[in-house]
């Protein structure tokens, strides 16, 4: 929805999303963008899939778009494609394999998704380290990989600016078994020895969370909020931390890394995946190996113990993200690559209707 904002100064947009998913959001739409939303059945309901599917690709041939662009993660669009092929094709790719642990990735086998990849005629990436995975994977696609940040995500919903106390640590997102929240649980104990007062805030859903609540060595340091988390509630934990921690121990990138800076917010990250090339070392946050209790610990509790250090990090995060991950910034170099897949299209539908001459019939 942000990238459709930003798209929209310079295009008519129309945007395509499961009503469910856009619901919660469509309120911050501008007026200028186009919304469809539409239901989206259960993989195994092949009469309703086909009946969404024609419904969509029927909107899409009323409004004639000059390039498609497609984020993936809908197994029946990407097995259709093919049946779009009349527009420029533009594919992002989020993730280029399912990371360790997380079920709902794996509901759309790879399979499907590289077959959706091979459709388009340019595709997005938000890390070099992910486009160097698609390109290990499939090498002749490397001259259409474009490698554009994750767009800034985050608003600032609480009534009044909230000033962090030093205390609060904060995990958010999915929870699943790559985001390595086992390892900033056991970081705990070492953080609160040095920080008496410190606390841990654990929100978002995805597995079973019992096995975290059994390794807590001191629960009453943990306050947890296991479930969907609405916007306004994201906002107000954002604006009350003081440190924003991703233990992750496998990553391509991460829009938790965007929300903590578009709150001003310093960020602990793991040396994995795409992470690096968001977090600056020493400037935005701290980066330290995976899997590594101890240094997680005291890279932590640096932070909460200096005040001027954080908010100087905090400071860093928010002018890098404005400026390199804007929704302008973002539609800015997305549109270029629109443009890239429109002169492609046009160039090989040129190869195709002009004969070879050195070609016998």
């Amino acid at each position: 929805m942000q990238l459709a904002n930003g798209l929209s100064q310079q295009a008519k947009v129309l945007l395509l999303l499961p009503t469910r998913i856009a619901v919660p959001h469509v309120a911050y739409l501008n007026d200028a963008v186009r919304f469809f939303g539409f239901q989206n059945p259960r993989f195994r309901q092949p009469v309703l899939q086909f009946r969404v599917l024609r419904t969509l690709f029927q909107t899409i041939r009323d409004f004639n778009p000059d390039v498609i662009h497609y984020q993936g993660g809908h197994p029946w669009i990407d097995l259709a494609l093919a049946c779009l092929r009349r527009y420029p094709l533009v594919l992002t790719v989020h993730d280029c394999k399912p990371h360790p642990g997380d079920r709902l990735s794996k509901k759309t086998p790879l399979w499907m998704e590289t077959f959706a990849r091979h459709q388009a005629d340019e595709l997005i990436v938000h890390t070099q380290f992910v486009r160097n995975q698609v390109v290990e994977a499939w090498p002749s696609a490397s001259e259409r990989i474009s490698v554009i940040p994750h767009i800034q995500i985050g608003r600032d919903s609480t009534p009044a600016p909230i000033q962090d106390d030093g205390r609060l640590v904060l995990f958010f997102g999915r929870i699943w078994a790559y985001k390595g929240l086992e390892y900033l649980i056991r970081a705990e104990p070492l953080i609160t020895a040095r920080v008496p007062e410190a606390a841990i805030l654990i929100a978002g859903e995805g597995e079973d969370f019992s096995p975290y609540r059994r390794m807590m060595v001191h629960p009453d340091r943990f306050v947890v909020d296991n479930g969907s988390i609405p916007d306004e509630r994201a906002a107000n934990y954002f604006a009350r931390a003081s440190v924003v921690v991703l233990p992750y121990v496998e990553a391509s990138q991460s829009g938790v890394v965007s929300m903590a800076y578009s709150a001003a917010k310093p960020v602990v990250a793991t040396s994995v995946g795409g992470l690096p090339e968001m977090v600056e070392h020493g400037r935005t946050g701290y980066l330290v190996p995976p899997r590594n209790v101890p240094q997680l610990a005291e890279s932590v509790t640096t932070l909460l113990l200096d005040a001027d250090l954080r908010h100087q990090m905090g400071s860093n995060g928010k002018r890098k993200i404005e400026a390199e991950c804007s929704p302008a910034v973002v539609a800015r170099k997305t549109m270029e690559v629109y443009l890239r897949a429109i002169e492609r299209t046009a160039l090989n539908r040129s190869r195709v209707l002009v004969p070879d001459p050195s070609h016998r019939a």
